[in-house]
């Protein structure tokens, strides 16, 4: 049979379409199904590029009997969790309350009324290591429901009740916490393999921003040390595509070897900023390598033909994980001969018993780089079926691409970057942008139904920020500011300094979402705190009586104050927003990367570095120079805000340095702008 989902914009929902189980979309006429049969509802949530989504799907979704009883006794609803963040949130939450564990495929049963009352993750067909397998579930939840329909309902409630939000208090994020957040890190940290705790390891982008921005501003040692190590592990391990470039999810191992091969565009955005930056502060040409790798793979592998980028690459080829990327030696040797294939399987890694499945081996680099064998080798991999591709857009992850790319590309003097960032930003602009609202995905130039959640307005909204400071264009600017304010009109909560993750008129649930934690991705409040913070330095103050312009007075004396930088809402709303979090950032760093770099960029200032007139040696030394969550823009004086008000200087160019509201005195040589931006400890 072919289910309602046949004429979904979401590939994962596609993936399902044909299933024997009679699926709906989240919707309130499946809920009124439900109503009106008396039954529960099974609620399964995953995504496209998901391994152990796809095994339970062959396992018991295709499965005829299963899905009899399933269609008999629930109304059986699919979401794809990238399409709906807020759904999974709410029922991810309770999953893990419940199980004590999260993750996908996620499969929770629900009243009538959307309430949960029982919720898991993967079921196998049949019982095995401790589970029940599906069925003996079903059987459960139908007789409980059948029998015990009362005290079910009952608990439903009572688990909604349990879920009600409760904001964090306000508190202090100081030194103390930022110090102490490095040594709680150094506490977690794998001194042998690098990153932090043990398997599975995932690559901590944003831990590691914070560290290197703390780094910059402190001095930190023990900061740049694990930055840099975690950065060399992961780019020497499996978890890197050493062929094509790019990053998987995660690794499966503590040392980086064997990963979980789907590829997500979130992570390869925001490792690709992470390496930019790192390269930047060690000059260590490795690490500008796997940036352009990485900025090649985004390019290459997840752009689409409408100019945005796709959501991933699938774990599994065929059916089969990894199968695409593995080798043995025999195959080396088919594909290079005899010497250069030994050679490979030296540099490689690659042994006749192999460090994967069925004697195969993942690739990691034991050596220098050989870019002849890696692109004999991967013409040769192009050959092979290839992962499928996940091809929605979604606002917020491309929001990231579009920063990484136009940060990247500036930095490391790759216009194709930037232009491909700004392809992508037009797509956004015009595709989800709906009647001043953002859809949360398109798909071949659609957009899709679902509303925009917080982290697509911080994210997008970053990424044009990033933009802007690239190619020195006012119009990036003004639709991120556009973005903020809807943003702070819609998602504030009723304390300062609270976001939600949906708008107050979005779709109601079982409850309105607000996690403030990093995982994965940033937050949507820190995503927003980060693009506030930014704007709050590039858009000129109005109404202030006498102010020069963003950043101060022309000309302004060594430890003058500056005019306020950017609107004062903007400002004060990401400061307290940070303030809101500063228990989390205190006790559980590994959750709040993102919110530890917008913290450090406020104790810097953020650095603010104004370049007018045409002067490609000043502006490259500013880039290089600025410090993390700093801004640069440069331009004809006036052409851009943070431009305003700053002259040349003896009719050449020149550069303008400002730490919050402080700024330098002009200085017109490179040597001395490089001596501006050192931090003087």
């Amino acid at each position: 049979m072919t289910n309602r989902l046949a004429s979904s914009t979401s590939p994962y929902l596609l993936q399902h379409a044909d299933n024997p189980v009679d699926w709906w979309e989240w919707s309130p006429a499946a809920f009124a199904e439900a109503r009106a049969r008396d039954v529960p509802v099974l609620l399964s949530v995953g995504y496209a590029a998901c391994h152990w989504c796809h095994v339970m799907a062959h396992e018991s979704f295709e499965d005829e009997a299963t899905a009899a009883y399933m269609n008999e006794h629930f109304v059986n609803v699919k979401v794809d969790r990238e399409e709906r963040p807020d759904v999974d949130a709410v029922y991810m939450a309770v999953t893990q309350a419940m199980s004590g564990r999260g993750g996908w495929p996620m499969t929770c049963f629900l009243t009538p009324g959307g309430e949960p009352f029982y919720a898991g993750t993967y079921y196998p067909p049949r019982p095995a290591h401790g589970m029940p397998s599906f069925r003996q579930v079903l059987e459960a939840i139908a007789r409980a429901w059948r029998e015990q329909g009362v005290e079910v309902r009952r608990s439903a409630a009572d688990v909604v009740g349990q879920l009600a939000f409760k904001p964090l208090p306000q508190s202090t994020v100081d030194e103390e916490v930022l110090a102490g957040a490095v040594v709680s890190l150094l506490g977690h940290f794998d001194r042998a393999n690098a990153g932090f705790g043990g398997a599975p390891k995932f690559p901590p982008s944003m831990v590691l921003e914070f560290l290197l921005r703390h780094h910059e501003r402190t001095g930190s040692v023990e900061a740049l040390s694990m930055a840099r190590a975690t950065g060399a592990a992961m780019a020497a391990g499996g978890l890197y595509d050493q062929l094509a470039g790019g990053f998987a999810r995660y690794s499966v191992d503590a040392a980086w070897v064997v990963p979980h091969f789907e590829k997500m565009l979130y992570d390869n955005a925001l490792l690709l900023r992470f390496y930019a930056h790192l390269a930047r502060r060690t000059a260590d040409a490795g690490f500008a390598r796997v940036a352009r790798e990485t900025a090649g793979f985004l390019i290459r592998d997840l752009g689409t033909p409408e100019g945005g980028f796709a959501a991933s690459l699938d774990a599994d080829t065929e059916g089969v994980e990894g199968a695409t990327y593995v080798w043995t030696p025999a195959q080396l040797v088919e594909v290079l001969g005899p010497a250069d294939g030994a050679r490979a399987a030296a540099l490689y890694g690659v042994t006749d018993e192999g460090t994967f499945e069925h004697g195969t081996s993942t690739l990691r680099l034991l050596g220098e780089p050989d870019p002849d064998l890696a692109a004999r080798l991967l013409r040769a991999r192009d050959e092979r079926p290839q992962p499928g591709r996940d091809d929605k857009v979604v606002t917020a992850w491309n929001g990231l691409a579009i920063a990484a790319l136009a940060e990247a590309g500036a930095l490391l003097g790759e216009p194709a970057w930037v232009g491909a960032a700004a392809r992508a930003a037009e797509l956004v602009l015009r595709v989800h942008l709906v009647d001043g609202r953002l859809r949360r995905t398109s798909r071949h130039g659609a957009a899709g139904t679902a509303a925009g959640v917080l982290e697509d307005y911080g994210c997008f909204a970053d990424g044009l920020l990033a933009l802007h400071q690239a190619t020195g264009e006012r119009r990036w600017l003004t639709a991120a500011c556009g973005l903020l304010d809807t943003a702070l009109a819609r998602f504030a909560g009723a304390e300062p300094g609270v976001y939600h993750d949906t708008a107050d008129d979005a779709e109601a649930l079982v409850q309105r979402p607000s996690d403030p934690s990093d995982n994965a991705s940033p937050s949507g409040a820190s995503s927003l705190a980060s693009a506030l913070l930014t704007a709050s330095v590039l858009v000129e103050p109005e109404g202030l009586d006498g102010a020069a312009g963003a950043g101060g007075a022309a000309g302004a004396g060594e430890g003058e104050p500056a005019a306020p930088s950017g609107p004062a809402t903007y400002r004060e709303a990401a400061e307290a927003a940070v303030a809101r979090v500063g228990l989390l950032l205190a006790r559980e760093p590994r959750f709040a990367g993102h919110w530890l770099s917008v913290a450090e960029a406020l104790a810097l200032g953020p650095v603010q570095v104004a370049v007018v007139g045409d002067s490609p040696e000043l502006v490259a030394t500013a880039r290089a120079g600025v410090h993390g969550g700093g801004v640069v823009v440069a331009g004809a004086p006036g052409s851009a805000p943070l431009l305003e008000d700053r002259p040349l200087v003896a009719g050449g160019p020149a550069a303008y340095v400002c730490r919050g509201f402080v700024c330098d005195r002009p200085v017109t040589g490179v040597t001395e702008l490089a001596e501006a931006l050192t931090v003087h400890r």
